[in-house]
């Protein structure tokens, strides 16, 4: 059988020229409408997918239409359509092979990803949504999707959205996220490192902040490459400018601080710094008119306090009591004091009650046309990062549940080497960032709090935190680990799109879940130079040919390591 021949049912769509590469134009085919254009049949259904049969002769035809989307017909990756009654249904190419039965022919296995109206005028699909009420049945005739039809599939119409580049395989038809859906169930994005991750994801908050200047983004920036990027609509902090009490540390925070002990020891020592913190925080005048006092109150005490009152408890003990843990908690505050990469958090000068000062700062209350803070901790000590970003994170899902009697002011947190703060141990360092930034994966849409993850070792993310994430943007992905640990937390529908991710090329991505109308492969925009993080690879070839000035920058680099300044 020749599919070339089948004819549509419906109206036809425009027509649309058509010239095999190395045909004399005098002995040219006479002009034929697209929906002449039969490219195969549904030979099997199973569920969410089908095989089908397509025709050789036919997708080599179209392989130079002048039409982009016409053009990819039939390859993987590639949209096809069918009709039932007066719907047009979409699917995606997830596999290509021969089959010595169908000589001509190759047979693909296609998932569905949705479905549309036709129109009456044009045969072309509108009003597309996801899912598939009526499915098709073996003998459906395939066609190809024009590009036309791809804007309509692909668009976001309904409610905020922002346009992060074009969707292959076209040149010209824009992909959209919905920026509600993705930042109300969360999203996240991953890719190897070099694939272009980091400027994809200053280009998205970008968009966003373009959309809302008015909004509310803190982003965790471990490496300083962001500061530069969001200069202009954005606020800076670091070592220098950050000021982050100590005192807003709850307990748990506390004892990762202060408390260096291990095994049985360590209960002992958390024991004792319990009851010494709650008695330096009910010094503070401000405890007066709390009715229920807690070691996790923030209420400001100063260090000297906390001292003062370990010193006199020991002194309490009779010579048979172990003053040990006394001794290493009192030798740790006064390091923690005494040395200068811990002051932008410890410093004696963050004692008064600055609280509120502080969240309007960090998370931008109001905006003013700077809706991002990018908290950079590449200068900070690494033994205390994680109780920074664990500070933070916490601070912003405990005002978004004391402030649910106000006008609601949602909150996106993004982090940047989430496997850092979300490891998949659940021993060691670093485990109340875990714990609150699992809960806001968790319960953070009930309350206004939006969680961004961008990783390299998705497979090293807590088990569970990535499914929690509504939409998964992932880049080239070169690890198998890696891209099982995203096939696994992505959809049924995007199987088609999953198997691209180790091709993709830099700055291209799979978009899928909430907050896209359907599975979509992005080439992303360029973003200008001036909105581009700090995080180009160096260009060995040609910097290793320059010489001079070597003394002068090693000079200056000494001075700023002994200073521990930039």
């Amino acid at each position: 059988m020749n599919f070339m021949t089948g004819m549509s049912a419906g109206r036809p769509l425009e027509p649309t020229p058509v010239r095999p590469s190395g045909l004399d134009p005098a002995e040219a085919p006479p002009r034929r409408r697209l929906s002449d254009f039969v490219i195969g049949l549904v030979s099997g259904i199973s569920g969410g997918s089908a095989r089908v049969l397509i025709d050789i002769q036919a997708i080599e035809t179209l392989s130079v239409h002048e039409d982009s989307s016409v053009a990819m017909a039939g390859q993987v990756g590639s949209q096809v359509k069918m009709r039932t009654g007066n719907c047009w249904i979409v699917a995606t190419i997830r596999t290509l092979s021969l089959d010595p039965r169908h000589p001509g022919h190759i047979v693909a296995d296609i998932d569905f990803v949705g479905e549309g109206d036709q129109e009456q005028l044009t045969g072309r699909i509108f009003r597309f949504r996801r899912g598939v009420t009526r499915f098709p049945v073996p003998g459906t005739q395939l066609y190809p999707v024009s590009n036309a039809d791809m804007q309509e599939i692909y668009s976001a119409h309904d409610g905020a959205r922002i346009e992060i580049g074009t969707v292959y395989p076209t040149a010209t038809t824009r992909a959209a996220l919905m920026v509600d859906t993705l930042l109300g169930k969360h999203f996240a994005l991953v890719g190897s490192t070099g694939t272009g991750k980091s400027t994809a994801a200053a280009l998205i908050l970008h968009r966003i902040c373009d959309l809302a200047p008015q909004g509310h983004i803190v982003m965790i920036d471990p490496h300083g490459e962001y500061g530069a990027a969001f200069e202009t609509n954005g606020a800076v902090y670091n070592t220098t400018n950050l000021e982050l009490p100590y005192w807003l540390m709850n307990f748990e925070e506390h004892c990762e601080v202060l408390v260096t002990s291990r095994g049985p020891e360590r209960a002992m020592d958390c024991d004792i710094l319990a009851k010494c913190l709650l008695a330096a925080r009910a010094r503070n005048r401000a405890a007066e008119g709390i009715g229920r006092l807690t070691v996790d109150s923030p209420v400001p005490y100063l260090l000297s306090d906390l001292a003062t009152i370990l010193a006199n408890e020991m002194g309490k003990l009779d010579k048979s009591t172990n003053t040990l843990p006394y001794l290493r908690l009192r030798t740790r505050l006064d390091e923690i004091r005494s040395d200068p990469r811990f002051s932008f958090m410890f410093s004696g000068m963050l004692v008064a009650d600055s609280m509120q000062a502080f969240l309007a700062k960090v998370f931008r209350l109001p905006a003013l046309g700077k809706p991002i803070s990018i908290v950079d901790t590449s200068t900070m000590p690494s033994e205390i990062t994680h109780v920074v970003v664990s500070v933070l994170a916490r601070l912003i899902f405990d005002f978004a549940i004391w402030s649910r009697d106000e006008e609601q002011k949602p909150i996106l947190l993004v982090c940047e080497e989430a496997h850092r703060y979300i490891p998949s141990s659940t021993t060691g360092e670093g485990q109340s960032v875990r714990k609150i930034l699992e809960r806001i994966a968790k319960e953070g849409r009930k309350y206004g709090v939006s969680l961004g993850l961008i990783t390299q070792r998705p497979s090293d993310l807590a088990e569970g935190v990535l499914s929690q994430c509504g939409t998964l943007i992932s880049m080239r992905l070169n690890n198998d680990r890696d891209q099982n640990f995203v096939k696994a937390a992505m959809p049924e529908g995007s199987r088609g799109f999953l198997d691209a991710i180790p091709a993709l090329r830099n700055r291209e991505c799979v978009v899928c879940g909430e907050g896209v109308t359907v599975p979509i492969r992005v080439a992303f925009d360029d973003l200008e130079a001036s909105r581009r993080p700090a995080s180009a690879d160096p260009v060995f070839s040609s910097l290793w040919r320059e010489s001079g000035g070597e003394e002068e920058i090693l000079e200056r680099t000494v001075n700023r390591w002994r200073n521990q300044g930039r």
